[in-house]
């Protein structure tokens, strides 16, 4: 998702560098900038940008899918945690297995568990013939099921993280403002939806700092388990404590967390229950018990066992509703399972708008991301860069922001959808009214 793209120069007159933007902005493969000759600026391409996205939130159904790119910067990518895995002195088997597979695959760890699981299945199946075999295979199964913890252990402790920490409070801010902007919708239009891959706790951690209410398919008290019926539920206020009315509150979000959570484990359900999936603190979380869904090659499978399958099919069904817009954001159309059912949606639903940011896709992508060559109206995709030249100095520095990057996203593109505007005009008021009285003295 964060492949660079090209920036083009343009020399001054008096000598000096200034980069000059490439922000690209296509629906289907027609570029909306052709043929526009007042496109001569970056700000008016990304007023251009702004304002089409805020059509696309003028309708009915809004669906947001969050990949691993909403969290970069305070989570590592798989490329990135193969640099910080280490071994001990009584696991130099392990290391030395490892090794040899890196220098095979690369320094991937989704790459890399995909050889492990494949070795592990592989051992698994073979019929021993005598004990001596039998020993032999042993002693392989055993050293990939230490392989495969160690790694997986090692990445839901990459995903576990500090809150505390300046790169977390720095990502959790860019969830706060996408929150703050969009949780409060016109009531007559449906509540957004937050579609993410991402295991991670930064969408709650943000929508509870805001007092945002959110259902992510868990209910109940003391114990929280799932029960996708609760997708089909909003909160509500009573309007007229005469009479039996209520109102839908504003302030809601849906969020499907399609792979799972780091607090989520199966768990003994309580009677009435038939969902054996439990939410916990994050106080208490260890990778032992945790339900998620790890990138390796069984992960297509295991969608499609509880809850997964449930949520999928929230997925598919959000997006088979009439006049909606998936925002792909921070995710790079690497999980076969998760593309076919947009792929789906395009297929059936003549209403669905797709708008994706993300980096240019390169030719060789075309089998692997067909959606980003595909001639379809109905397809947006937003990338590129700009530049701050307000100074010479920013100038000469070519500080540089990507489009397609969440913090720009929510803190430049995104439209404000009057988020708690009840108290901002409170505030509003109170600050004329000290003004005025400042004024009297």
């Amino acid at each position: 998702m964060r492949t660079m793209l090209l920036c083009y120069y343009i020399e001054k007159s008096e000598g000096a560098c200034m980069k000059q933007d490439n922000i690209i902005a296509t629906q289907g493969l027609t570029n909306l900038f052709a043929g526009q000759p007042d496109m001569d600026s970056t700000d008016k391409k990304v007023e251009f940008i702004k304002t089409k996205l805020r059509e696309f939130f003028n309708l009915k159904n809004v669906n947001f899918l969050f990949g691993a790119g909403t969290s970069n910067g305070a989570i590592d990518t798989m490329s990135e945690l193969y640099k910080h895995l280490e071994f001990s002195k009584d696991e130099k088997n392990e290391e030395k297995e490892f090794k040899s597979i890196v220098a095979k695959e690369g320094e991937n760890l989704e790459n890399i568990l995909k050889v492990m699981y494949s070795a592990r299945n592989y051992y698994n199946g073979i019929q021993e013939k005598d004990a001596k075999d039998e020993a032999v295979i042993n002693s392989f199964k055993e050293l990939y099921d230490r392989l495969i913890t160690k790694v997986e252990k090692h990445i839901f402790n990459s995903i576990n993280v500090d809150f505390a920490t300046k790169e977390c409070q720095k990502v959790l801010g860019y969830y706060t403002t996408f929150y703050q902007k969009l949780a409060m919708r016109n009531k007559d239009l449906s509540r957004i939806r937050v579609f993410t891959t991402n295991n991670d706790l930064f969408n709650e951690t943000a929508l509870d700092s805001q007092n945002i209410h959110y259902i992510n398919g868990y209910g109940g008290g003391l114990r929280k388990f799932f029960n996708p019926a609760l997708f089909n539920y909003t909160w509500s206020k009573r309007m007229d404590t005469s009479i039996d009315k209520y109102e839908p509150i504003e302030n809601l979000v849906y969020l499907y967390k399609i792979h799972g959570s780091i607090n989520w484990r199966e768990s003994t359900p309580l009677p009435g229950n038939y969902f054996e999936i439990e939410e916990f603190p994050s106080s208490d979380l260890t990778s032992d018990k945790a339900c998620l869904i790890y990138p390796t090659p069984t992960k297509q499978d295991k969608s499609l066992g509880a809850p997964y399958v449930d949520l999928f099919r929230e997925f598919q069904n959000k997006l088979l509703e009439p006049h909606s817009v998936l925002f792909v954001i921070g995710y790079g159309f690497n999980d076969r399972h998760v593309n076919d059912i947009i792929y789906r949606a395009l297929a059936t639903n003549s209403t669905i708008n797709i708008v994706i940011f993300s980096s240019k896709p390169k030719n060789e992508d075309r089998d692997k991301k067909p959606i980003f060559f595909v001639d379809d109206n109905r397809i947006f995709t937003f990338s590129g860069k700009v530049w701050d030249v307000d100074d010479k100095e920013k100038e000469l520095e070519g500080s540089k922001h990507t489009i397609n990057h969440f913090d720009y996203i929510v803190n430049e593109l995104l439209p404000n959808l009057d988020a708690f505007k009840k108290e901002d005009n409170l505030v509003r008021f109170v600050n004329q009214l000290n003004n005025l009285t400042k004024g009297k003295k």
